[in-house]
């Protein structure tokens, strides 16, 4: 396995819509499913998708509590109109952190890493990385979700200033 280099913000590979994967199980997905998992325990993030390690096909990774789970081709589905607001980062757009209101909800479903049928719904934390690897599949980065980009700030200022609140 190796470290894979992450694509940063401004690199084409991040703003197209990436292929389908007509084979999860073929070597290579297999090969840069473990590559994706040691790229991301390095970066210590929680979700990955392939066009971020300059591969652009529809295949994510995220973690789910303590496991790991590996999705290929994915749909992403609202589940109500509720959302909610939170700061996300990104592995691609390294420092900065943005407040981003995403359905609350969802229901994903998709191809796991032995090509069987995967589905579920997730809340919370779980939607927000979910819809936020699925977005790198068809070229979005959160910034363009973003309402308000005074809502936009360097990790290491947003610290700072809700340090001095506290």
């Amino acid at each position: 396995m190796a470290i894979l280099k992450i694509a940063r913000m401004g690199h084409p590979v991040l703003l197209g819509r990436a292929d389908e994967i007509p084979d999860p199980t073929a070597p290579e997905m297999r090969r840069l499913v473990g590559d994706m998992a040691e790229t991301l325990a390095d970066a210590g993030g929680i979700g990955l998708a392939a066009p971020q390690v300059h591969v652009p096909l529809r295949l994510f990774l995220w973690r789910d509590g303590p496991a790991l789970r590996v999705l290929f081709n994915p749909a992403i589905t609202p589940l109500g109109a509720e959302t909610e607001a939170a700061w996300e980062g990104c592995l691609s757009i390294p420092g900065l952190r943005g407040h981003v209101d995403r359905p609350a909800r969802v229901a994903w479903s998709g191809l796991d890493e032995n090509g069987a049928p995967v589905s579920g719904e997730a809340g919370s934390l779980s939607a927000r990385v979910l819809q936020h690897e699925n977005d790198h599949l068809d070229g979005v980065l959160y910034l363009s979700r973003m309402r308000d980009l005074t809502q936009l700030g360097f990790t290491e200022e947003l610290a700072r200033l809700a340090e001095n609140r506290a």
